[in-house]
């Protein structure tokens, strides 16, 4: 597993701001956003680049062509947010809650989410590559023709979690809850389960335990 963290963040000055002075496309960098609550901000074709997220309460807002670049968000809260074809690299998250975002067509590339809430969450037609959800709740999410390359889930609850045209194809879930997920036979072919856990997997080949 070779997930970047973010980088650059042990600078000794930071920048303190408020989310709600960021203009329309300004580039944000080396800024700390702390202790805010800013609920159904629109937020369009911004840079943040090496910056921290703190304690920060965004939910039901619209980030648009957005990128995050070495970003760190940690407890926040971004539930039901729609990012829009926007951009993620090198970026953590940390005991937040993304349940309901949509990340519809967004690309993530090295971000870890690391004990957080995302039920929910939409990755349809979005291209993820290293990609770690650890300790991390996707209750029914959705990976909906998602491009997928080199995604470890440890310990993640995919409990009726649905996958469609995205195949987990050399992917270990063994470590993860897998309950009443929704896949076809050809998206989980190739995957890593544990013996306990085929027998959610049972329902693909049409038969019931007796």
């Amino acid at each position: 597993m070779d997930i970047l963290k973010p980088q650059n963040l042990d600078v000794k000055q930071w920048n303190h701001q408020c989310i709600t002075t960021i203009e329309e496309s300004k580039k944000v960098e080396y800024c700390n956003f702390e202790n805010d609550e800013e609920d159904h901000i629109n937020l369009y074709e911004n840079e943040f680049e090496h910056c921290k997220f703190d304690n920060v309460c965004m939910q039901e807002g619209v980030f648009e062509k957005v990128t995050f670049r070495d970003v760190c968000f940690q407890q926040c809260n971004f539930s039901n947010t729609q990012f829009k074809e926007c951009t993620f690299i090198r970026c953590e998250f940390y005991s937040c809650k993304v349940s309901g975002c949509d990340f519809i067509q967004n690309r993530l590339y090295h971000v870890a989410f690391i004990e957080t809430n995302a039920s929910y969450m939409n990755l349809s037609e979005a291209s993820i590559e290293n990609i770690l959800f650890q300790n991390t709740g996707l209750k029914n999410s959705y990976f909906q023709e998602t491009k997928i390359k080199n995604i470890y889930f440890n310990n993640a609850d995919l409990t009726q979690a649905q996958f469609f045209k995205t195949s987990l194809k050399e992917i270990d879930l063994s470590s993860s809850k897998i309950e009443g997920i929704v896949i076809s036979i050809q998206d989980i072919k190739g995957a890593i389960i544990d013996q306990f856990q085929a027998v959610d997997l049972l329902y693909l080949l049409g038969v019931k335990l007796k």
